[in-house]
């Protein structure tokens, strides 16, 4: 029999998260960002869930030509568009939209030989130095590309760093007033943190928002607020079983380099479930678990294949047991993700973006 672990990818759960991001900006337009394969839950999966948005965005090309494949015919933006000039090819084919961040992008354009002109996205670097044009140099940058045959529309975006704490957004916004406040076309500058926070300034919310983590159940900005605050439901469940026990006595150590030690007798469970299956190896003794949908805790070092679970108080657990490293439980039980990467020090994102391929993944509920 194949070895006991897989992954659930919740289709109803990313439906609800995409209505609940359109219920916070309900008068603009939703981009479903399905980058990293749809944040490592598979875009062929996520795509049906996800079909109520506008548009999509994402970064690579073949992610855009897989998704017109699956018969997606709205907009697509490519967020940190093209990477050398003939990627302007496959946009006209694909017809996507996409950013322009810097002086060469913009060259490429108006080299680039279409009969169809391109809709493109300014992108202002409002603080987080990463793409984008700086304050003093976007319109001159706008100016360029407006006067190129070979683009149609020019909307405008940033994107925030801080709208997931309390510096908030208005030093950014400050900065997008003083480049663009009398420029035409229409605006991009909500991420999920600020769709869920901001959502009330109507000049945050803009056009388009971008709803990333938020369709994937992780809230933006955890531990301060859970995915439970903002209504959001969990569309990854990682889930094994019990593939062994053993009986402790006080003074025995589990796992490489003895870190845990027990202090007293106790039983102990191992689940097939390890580092090379993208369960962070750096989570301490005492991160949750549920087994049988009842929460544990993980003790010693997690392996390559499998890790140890404290099955103190839990008498009926036994080999075959159900073990939820994160999303739903058997019974309707929930273990955040956010909670384990806390553990691991990161984020959600990082864990749903590391599932290894040698996991395997099915759709729930099953089309």
């Amino acid at each position: 029999m194949p070895r006991p672990i897989e992954a659930l990818v919740h289709t109803d759960a990313l439906t609800h998260n995409l209505a609940q991001a359109r219920a916070c900006a309900p008068d603009a337009k939703v981009w479903a960002v399905i980058k990293a394969n749809a944040y490592g839950h598979g875009i062929a999966r996520a795509y049906e869930a996800l079909r109520a948005a506008d548009g999509f965005a994402l970064l690579d090309l073949a992610e855009a030509q897989l998704l017109r494949e699956l018969g997606w015919r709205g907009p697509i933006l490519l967020l940190e568009g093209c990477f050398e000039p003939r990627d302007l090819e496959l946009c006209s084919r694909l017809k996507l939209w996409h950013a322009v961040h810097c002086e060469q992008q913009i060259d490429w354009l108006a080299m680039h030989k279409t009969h169809e002109p391109h809709r493109v996205f300014l992108k202002l670097n409002g603080g987080m130095n990463r793409l984008g044009f700086v304050p003093s140099a976007f319109r001159a940058a706008w100016t360029r590309l407006n006067v190129l045959p070979q683009v149609d529309e020019i909307s405008l975006m940033m994107h925030f760093s801080d709208a997931d704490g309390p510096r908030g957004v208005a030093h950014q916004m400050a900065a997008y007033a003083e480049a663009a406040a009398d420029l035409p076309g229409e605006r991009s500058l909500s991420n999920s943190a600020a769709i869920l926070r901001h959502h009330a300034d109507e000049a945050v919310r803009g056009d388009w928002v971008r709803a990333g983590i938020v369709l994937y159940g992780s809230a933006p900005d955890f531990p301060e607020h859970d995915s439970a605050h903002w209504r959001l439901e969990h569309t990854m469940t990682l889930r094994s079983r019990l593939i062994g026990t053993q009986l402790l006595k006080a003074g025995d150590s589990v796992g490489y380099g003895s870190t845990f030690v027990a202090e007293a007798p106790m039983r102990i469970g191992i689940a097939a479930c390890g580092y090379a299956d993208g369960y962070p190896r750096i989570c301490p003794t005492g991160t949750p678990v549920l087994v049988d949908g009842v929460r544990t805790r993980t003790l010693g070092r997690v392996s390559m294949d499998m890790l140890a679970v404290d099955l103190s108080g839990l008498p009926q657990a036994q080999i075959g047991s159900e073990v939820t490293l994160w999303g739903r439980g058997p019974k309707g039980q929930v273990l955040p993700i956010d909670e384990i990467a806390r553990a691991a020090g990161t984020i959600g994102y990082e864990l749903m973006c590391a599932l290894a391929p040698r996991v395997p993944v099915s759709v729930h509920p099953a089309p």
